[in-house]
């Protein structure tokens, strides 16, 4: 640990102004972002006695070697700046006070020939409407499934409607009246796209329309004795009201705020928010994070600038309703203003229907925090108690904050490929996982284990070395004491993730492949991480040289840790093995084709949707394929041709062999 006093940086460097600062750790990984409305009174903050400051504050301070800061104009400019550099370095005390979940959304393609309404994840695409967000898909099924009696949209993927398309027969959903099933041509396209549109207007708020509609053509039906269609309109009645059920009118009918509400207590804080649009509450979300130094005033502000950052701007609503104001919440108005492209208010409800609904938001978040603590007690206290034994047992000089585990998956020697998981604080880090192709091919463990560990701390070497030239030439630059921070650094934290070294390296394996993690580090020349093995059959830690493993007990919470680790980077192995055989059995019957490369494969199976397809294909219709000329299109058929007879084929030329 260092003392804070080593790299404090003497007052009257420190400018007054409006800036934020970054700490980084002894191997130039940024660990803290900040800002502030003063960098001086800000950063002297941090540099009294450590006693006197928060636990995690003063982990952080003794953790630095060294501080740095960008001055800016004003706490608007700050504010944008520090939430791009939090995201840009992922700092690790830096508390994330929203989840890291991706919520699912009811989403229509509209940019689609053919609108196709279903359940969507991740980053919005263009040419197509969200509605949402909910807290489970499960939700949005029932949703859709209700709607579909009403407007029967398409729901299917793209292989199960050109299927359709090819076969000339609709799938279940479009017998059973729940798609129009504009695959086979029971509906136009213009008048498909129009469907779409209602069910959009409905789902955008517009639902009065439709139940009136519904409920006069029913009138009209029953007073011709239509009643067989008047039943089923007024079953689309029923199924309509069941929708709007769901979700409850709590305010004005042009409201459109997020209400959040929080509970804390010494170590976590849990957030709720409701989701309130045209009146209704759309969706509900709520997470549990772990809670720093920060005041609840700075924890909306971080919570709002995390939340908001990370969403398109139409998904800023035009009001925010929090429990407590931040400190700064005119300049937080602003930013988010900017994001939306309008005015955004940020204010505590004092009154009213607002009142109240806050009051059972609060609710919500003081019952998930005692839920969690109940679920989760004592899980803090074991984690610190798992990394205390593993530093004791392993005889480390520190607690292993930071694990990286790695792991070989094949069959016998096809498709060979490493992972790399990483913990820390001992908890898994997954944006910094890693995935390998093992390049050499030898089908041994042991020789594939050496090169994954080469590959990875290759980096880590590298970076060191570019790190002290770094150094060394911007002492040369600089005065003592202070670096230059006209804005971020862009070559030195690319990859620095690789250049972050680990407490401990845990390999799935016994001796041997503890040996090659060994080789690998030494001959790279990384001398200050530990190695060790972990054996399946008895759970044994087996050291480099040592030709007896360390037993920990069954009981020990380091060994669940590790135990846990190990089986991580096993499963992230796998997985990534599946996916590579996959993808090689896909095209293997095409590899190797003359002119076929792997572009031309792809538009082949884009085209008919699988080989299976492909051999049925006429050499004219494969010609139609862009890029697929007469040669390609009969080397291709007299392939598959050759494959589906049983019949030996050159490779060199298509040809079938007697």
């Amino acid at each position: 640990m260092a003392d804070p006093a080593s790299y404090r940086p003497r007052p009257g460097e420190i400018p007054a102004e409006p800036g934020v600062y970054r700490f980084r750790d002894r191997h130039g990984r940024v660990i803290y972002v900040g800002k502030a409305g003063s960098l001086r009174s800000r950063l002297s903050s941090y540099f009294q006695d450590p006693a006197a400051l928060h636990p995690r504050t003063r982990q952080m301070v003794t953790t630095g070697a060294s501080v740095e800061w960008t001055v800016v104009r004003n706490e608007v400019e700050a504010l944008q700046l520090e939430y791009s550099w939090i995201k840009q370095f992922d700092p690790r005390f830096n508390v994330k006070y929203r989840d890291d979940k991706s919520y699912p959304y009811l989403a229509v393609t509209m940019g689609e020939e053919f609108p196709r309404a279903q359940v969507m994840r991740g980053s919005k695409r263009p040419g197509t409407r969200y509605f949402g967000p909910y807290t489970h898909a499960w939700a949005i099924r029932e949703t859709l499934d209700t709607l579909l009696r009403v407007f029967p949209v398409r729901t299917c993927s793209k292989g199960v409607f050109r299927r359709a398309q090819q076969t000339g027969r609709p799938c279940l959903l479009g017998y059973i009246g729940k798609c129009s099933a504009p695959c086979v041509g029971w509906i136009s396209p213009e008048d498909h796209r129009a469907l779409a549109e209602d069910f959009c207007a409905f789902m955008a708020g517009d639902h009065a329309r439709f139940v009136r509609q519904l409920e006069a053509d029913m009138q009209a039906a029953s007073a011709e004795l239509d009643f067989e269609t008047a039943a089923r309109l007024r079953d689309d009645v029923a199924a309509l009201k069941r929708a709007l059920e769901r979700s409850a009118v709590v305010l004005n009918d042009d409201t459109d705020a997020d209400v959040y509400a929080l509970a804390d207590d010494e170590l976590e804080v849990a957030v709720q928010v409701f989701l309130v649009r045209g009146g209704r509450i759309r969706g509900q979300r709520g997470w549990v994070s772990e809670k720093g130094a920060e005041d609840l005033g700075s924890v909306v502000e971080h919570l709002l600038q995390q939340v908001y950052g990370a969403e398109e701007g139409d998904e800023v609503p035009r009001e925010v309703l929090v429990p407590v104001l931040p400190s700064g919440h005119e300049e937080l108005e602003e930013w988010l203003g900017g994001l939306r492209g309008a005015r955004v208010r940020v204010r505590v409800p004092q009154r009213g229907d607002k009142r109240t609904l806050m009051q059972t938001v609060a609710r919500n978040a003081e019952q998930a925090l005692a839920r969690h603590k109940v679920a989760r007690s004592g899980d803090l206290t074991l984690r610190s108690q798992a990394l205390q034994e593993l530093q004791d047992a392993l005889e480390l000089g520190e607690a292993p904050l930071r694990i990286e585990s790695f792991d070989i998956s094949h069959v016998q020697g096809s498709d060979m490929v490493g992972s790399m998981v990483v913990f820390e604080d001992g908890l898994a880090r997954r944006s910094e996982y890693r995935r390998y192709v093992v390049r050499e091919g030898t089908g041994d463990d042991t020789a594939a284990m050496h090169e994954v560990l080469t590959r990875r701390f290759r980096h880590l070497v590298r970076g060191r070395a570019r790190a002290e030239e770094g150094r060394v030439a911007g002492e040369a630059d600089r005065p003592a004491g202070l670096e230059e921070t006209d804005g971020p650094d862009e070559g030195r934290d690319s990859s620095s993730t690789f250049r972050y070294p680990p407490n401990l390296v845990v390999v799935d394996g016994g001796l041997p492949q503890v040996n090659a993690a060994q080789a690998a580090l030494t001959e790279v020349g990384v001398s200050d991480v530990t190695v060790v093995g972990l054996a399946k059959r008895l759970e044994e830690v087996w050291i480099p040289g040592q030709d007896h493993p360390v037993v920990l007990p069954r009981t020990s919470e380091g060994l669940y840790l590790l135990q846990r680790v190990r089986d991580e980077a096993h499963r992230f192995a796998n997985t990534f093995h599946r996916q590579r055989r996959s993808r090689s059995m896909t095209a293997s019957e095409l590899d190797g084709i003359p002119g076929l490369g792997k572009a031309r494969q792809q538009s082949l199976l884009a085209r008919f949707g699988s080989v299976k397809a492909l051999r049925r294909a006429t050499v004219e219709q494969l010609q139609e394929v862009p890029g697929i000329g007469p040669a390609v299109a009969t080397a291709v058929f007299t392939r598959l041709q050759g494959a589906e007879r049983g019949v030996a084929v050159n490779l060199s030329t298509g040809e079938v062999l007697d």
